[in-house]
């Protein structure tokens, strides 16, 4: 991305908080009703380019970044939409790999925002920051132009704002409890909604899944003539092997087996993202044979930031959006069983609407302590209130309080200082992707002083 100027800067902060003045992506009004209506109005611009919908509970972004690269290596010219964003919200619409050009979103939103306002007047909920900034993705993407777009899903699926779609291929990542408040309050009903994203005579693949689950996803899949690809059934891993910096796989798709993968990322759960993003990508391309060079180096160049990403070495400092137990427990076993650390300083700060407790739980079979705070969200938990969830679960011993992340990290920095020893300490930053993306930008500061 090109330098920011001034004045495109200020215009850029302006834009952000007219959309944050919309109702917030937290406060929800099921329904394609409005988006339908404001995209019709656009002229459709989602429907002038292919694309592939991600949906599920875990692993919808990483499945994203690793579709886009394996397609932009491929020759297209690739638009990504992603939510939520860690540092800057021009991170969701990405063009080619990159996010936004300033320009082209201040561009793409003086083109739609009197229509947003238009339709603002049309129904008794107003156009939401959710649906705002999905629309401003399809009508960018339409500018620029694209030649696919991938486009993950914000919440559930059968209402979410980007199921104005068409999509050739929908993929469903692993669904767990997540947003029972809208979504049901069994794995049977998330999925139910999950499975909106299924079209007809379209392809689905499906990373694995619990049985529940599964059984919702199959029985929409038989009803709209769906073709699938299932994780552990049509495709698979077929090894996986630690390597310096990330890991080497062999993933065996419906139509081939791809040797000598070297995928940048941690964790098993990193490895079923890549061979959904595969499986994918392939049944995009049809009778095409894929090129493998393009597929080696399309994994070779994934970044996931702010997906256990080491941000700083002495100390080592990971930082990791968990948010629910499944996400803290992949956590656990990645840091187990691909790290070396003989001591892990923990700096938690959830939201206060997600299971905190369980992901505590995963969390503490991994870090030897904790630092519990507190993001800048309005909806993050209190300090108060995590603490007395990690009381229970770590013991007063183990449990320290910070009143804000900055002040969390400077302790456990100063902590981790450990003169003569021969330990390796590593600092783990958890709970949300709030917090991480606050995180990733408190640290990286704190080093370029340092450094400079």
């Amino acid at each position: 991305m090109t330098a920011i100027t001034p004045d495109d800067q200020e215009r850029i902060d302006a834009i952000e908080e007219a959309l944050l003045k919309r109702w917030p992506e937290t406060r929800i009004a099921p329904s394609l009703e409005r988006i339908s209506a404001l995209v019709d109005l656009l002229g459709s611009p989602q429907l002038t380019y292919p694309t592939i919908h991600i949906g599920g509970t875990n692993g919808k972004t990483t499945t994203s970044r690793m579709i886009d690269s394996l397609l932009f290596e491929m020759g297209l010219r690739t638009g990504r939409f992603t939510s939520p964003h860690l540092e800057s919200y021009l991170e969701r619409i990405s063009i080619n790999g990159q996010s936004i050009d300033p320009k082209a979103l201040i561009f793409s939103y003086n083109d739609i925002a009197a229509y947003l306002d238009f339709m603002d007047t049309k129904f008794d909920t107003p156009i939401s920051f959710f649906e705002a900034i999905t629309a401003l993705a399809f009508a960018a993407f339409a500018e620029h132009p694209i030649d696919v777009g991938i486009i993950e899903v914000g919440m559930g699926g059968e209402w979410d704002a980007t199921n104005v779609v068409d999509a050739d291929v929908s993929v469903i990542m692993p669904i767990d409890l997540d947003h029972t408040e809208y979504l049901g309050s069994t794995i049977s009903e998330i999925a139910k909604t999950k499975a909106g994203i299924i079209k007809e005579g379209g392809f689905i693949v499906l990373a694995q899944q619990k049985p529940e689950a599964a059984v919702e996803l199959l029985k929409k899949a038989a009803e709209v003539g769906a073709d699938i690809a299932r994780e552990g059934v049509e495709y698979s891993i077929e090894s996986r092997a630690l390597a310096v910096g990330g890991q080497l796989l062999t993933i065996r798709t419906p139509k081939d087996t791809y040797e000598e993968i070297f995928l940048p990322l941690h964790g098993k759960h990193q490895a079923s993202n890549a061979a959904a993003a595969l499986v994918a990508v392939e049944a995009f391309f049809g009778e095409q044979e894929l090129d493998y060079e393009a597929v080696i180096a399309g994994f070779a160049n994934v970044r996931s930031p702010g997906r256990c990403e080491v941000l700083h070495r002495d100390p080592t400092i990971i930082i990791d959006a968990a948010h629910n137990p499944h996400c803290a427990k992949a956590l656990n076993e990645t840091i187990q069983n691909e790290f070396t650390f003989d001591e892990v300083i923990g700096i938690f700060a959830a939201m206060a609407d997600k299971d905190v407790e369980g992901a505590l739980v995963e969390l503490e079979k991994v870090m030897d302590s904790i630092i519990v705070t507190k993001n800048s969200s309005a909806r993050s938990m209190t300090v108060a209130q995590v603490e007395t969830l990690a009381l229970r679960i770590f013991g007063a011993e183990r449990t320290f309080t910070a009143d804000d992340l900055e002040s969390a990290i400077e302790k456990a920095i100063k902590d981790s200082v450990r003169p003569l020893s021969e330990e390796t300490l590593g600092i783990l930053i958890t709970g949300s992707v709030v917090t991480v993306g606050e995180a990733r930008t408190i640290v990286r500061k704190r080093y370029a002083k340092e450094d400079s």
